[in-house]
Parts: structure tokens; sequence; C-alpha cells
């Protein structure tokens, strides 16, 4: 039997830890692995280790019994403090005494660090990228990444759970928040608005995911008119808020209320979770409609819908593709002006938006 087969035969693992060192969305789509692990050990204690600026996606997650972070902040400060928090944080993960590491990031620090653990149980991907007798060094166990090309990012998750023998093709998202977070929201709603409203997220922080203003604003304008208040959204940066700025000013007479750049990531998951309809382009956002079962239209353009289509959702999904040719996401410039969603007509966005809501 093959170590990425072997089932896992010793104890019911007490101390669990499972590291994912990327973006916001990526945060989220781990958290199916999560579930399934307490599913299957509901007496273990789950910890996570991420980037630190991306805790806010995991913080209110009720399976999750400790969060660590690496802030990279830390090497703004110099080598030497990068090397003492560091090295705090080896030393208190290996005081954890886990059972069971499961390192789902693919960046030889994250291979370091689970092997610094010192638990018996130690599973990683099987990267091409990292096929290193170092990286097989840290890892006990390694999961096969061959199917990875035709699976969602969900589905590449859970196979690093094929070496203890769990085999789970799906397994639901989960986006947390507390009632604090919903009364936030709540205070900067208008009183009137008691219900029945619809958000509207049209930036990413990759601009070439975006669709044209012009064209947001009209789909704004053709809900409002049919007696939906539109509540915009945003993240802080200052060209994203610039683009819902130039959206409001297309939607002189809509029903429209503008929260942008100022939500955290759990106010805007309460503002979603309470919304009639998400509309929204390829982002973070979108992945918190889909794990919160709120209904959506999400605008997609040159990414790779396989892996990054909403898990989950219920709605529907447009793809720019469908309309015209579209270039290699591996070969984009993000730092491209294009606006690759523009092949979507508006016309499209709103009829979806409309059987949505039926």
């Amino acid at each position: 039997m093959t170590p990425e087969t072997r089932p896992f035969n010793s104890k019911m693992p007490a101390r669990i830890l499972v590291i994912k060192l990327r973006h916001h969305g990526d945060m989220l789509l781990i958290t199916p692995v999560i579930q399934t692990l307490r599913q299957r050990y509901p007496d273990a204690k789950i910890d996570v280790l991420l980037y630190e600026e991306t805790r806010d996606m995991l913080a209110a997650n009720t399976d999750i019994h400790r969060i660590y972070g690496i802030d990279r902040k830390w090497k703004k400060q110099g080598q030497r403090h990068l090397i003492a928090m560091e090295w705090r944080l080896l030393r208190t993960l290996r005081k954890q005494h886990y059972d069971l590491v499961l390192n789902l990031a693919d960046q030889w620090r994250s291979a370091i660090v689970t092997r610094f653990t010192g638990a018996p149980r130690r599973i990683g991907f099987d990267f091409p990228k990292r096929r290193h007798p170092f990286w097989r060094f840290c890892h006990t166990d390694l999961a096969s990444t061959q199917a990875h090309n035709s699976l969602h990012t969900v589905q590449q998750n859970l196979s690093i759970l094929a070496p203890l023998g769990i085999e789970v093709q799906t397994a639901p998202a989960k986006m947390g928040y507390s009632e604090a977070d919903w009364q936030t929201c709540k205070a900067l709603l208008p009183e009137e608005l008691t219900g029945g409203y619809i958000v509207v997220q049209p930036t990413s922080r990759w601009f070439f995911k975006c669709w044209r203003e012009d064209r947001m604003s009209a789909v704004i304008n053709a809900l409002s008119a049919d007696g939906y208040t539109v509540v915009l959204t945003s993240g802080p940066d200052a060209k994203e808020k610039q683009m819902v700025d130039t959206i409001i000013a297309g939607c002189q007479d809509a029903r429209l209320v503008s929260l942008a750049g100022k939500l955290t990531l759990r106010q805007l998951g309460a503002l979603i979770d309470h919304a009639r309809l998400f509309i929204g382009v390829d982002s973070v956002p979108m992945h918190m409609a889909a794990a919160l079962n709120t209904p959506l239209v999400a605008l997609f353009g040159p990414s790779k819908l396989t892996f990054w289509r909403p898990w989950q959702a219920q709605g529907e999904v447009i793809w720019a593709g469908d309309y015209g040719p579209l270039p290699d996401p591996d070969a984009i410039d993000t730092r491209t002006d294009e606006r690759y969603l523009d092949l979507i007509p508006e016309e499209d966005v709103i009829a979806a938006a409309r059987r949505v809501l039926a």
C-alpha cells in the first residue's frame, strides 16, 4: 500500500493544523476541508495557519479552534524582526503537539513549518514544481495532484484528505460573521430599508476582472425601476471607490445606497447574507455570496472557470467567453486596463438578475 493511500490507523487526532498561505478567497475555499475534518474527527481541535491579513475570512468560523497568522508586515521592520517573529511562531506551533498537519500551500516556507511542528502525520500535495527531496522530507505523505487541472479549487483542496482514507468530492464552504457585524451594517442602512435589497460589488483589486461602469449603472437603474434598492460595495482602495463613484454618477434617479469602502469582510458577509440577490465580478465577495447561499449573478472574464466558479452557488454565472474570444488566463498582464467583461451585454445581466429574483 502506498503512502498516498495509507489509512489513518493510529489514534484519532486530537490536534490538527491546516496551513494555507494565499489570498482571501483561497481561505474561504479551504472551509470545506475544515468542515470535513470536523465531521470525521468531532473531538479534535482544528487550528489554521494563514497570512494575517486574511484572518477575517475565518475568524467567525465555529469549526476552528485557533488561528495563527504570518504577518507580511514583519518584513518591513527588518530582517532581524522577521526572523525573530517567525521563530516565535514556529516555537508556538511546535508546543501545540499536533497529531496531524495538512499543508495545502505550495511555498517552501509552509513545508518548513509543517516539518518543524513535529507532527507524526504531515500531509502535503505532490506539486510537480516541488518534486524535490526536501519537500518530501518535510511531509510523511504526499497527496496526488494528477487530476487537479480538471477540478474546482474546493475539490483540489479536499483531495489532500485522500491519504487519510477520506474520499470526498463535495462539501459546503462556510462564511461566518457575528451579530455585531450585522448590527453595524443595519446602522449604515436607511431605516426605511427593511429588506429586499440587492448587493452589487462591481470591483476587484484586478481591474481586468471588472465590467464597464456605464453597464453596471444600467443594471442598477433597471433593477431600481423594478422596485429594488441597490447597495453598492467595494474595497477601501481609492481606485475601487472611484469606480463606484463613476457608477453612482450614472444612477441619478436610482434607489441606491453606497457602503463602498466602509465594511470589513465579515460585515460585508452579514450584508450579503441578508440580501435578496448579489451581483458581482470574480472576486472575494462573490465567493462569500456563494458560501452564504445568497442567490447571485456572477460575471466572469478570463479566469479559470473550472477552478474559480462560485462553489455551491444559487443563481447564474455569466462568462464573457460565451460572447467572444478571451486571452489565456495565464498570459494576462494583471496591470492591464483592458476590460474583458465588456463582451457581456447589459441586457443579459438584467435578464439573469430578474430570473434569479423571480
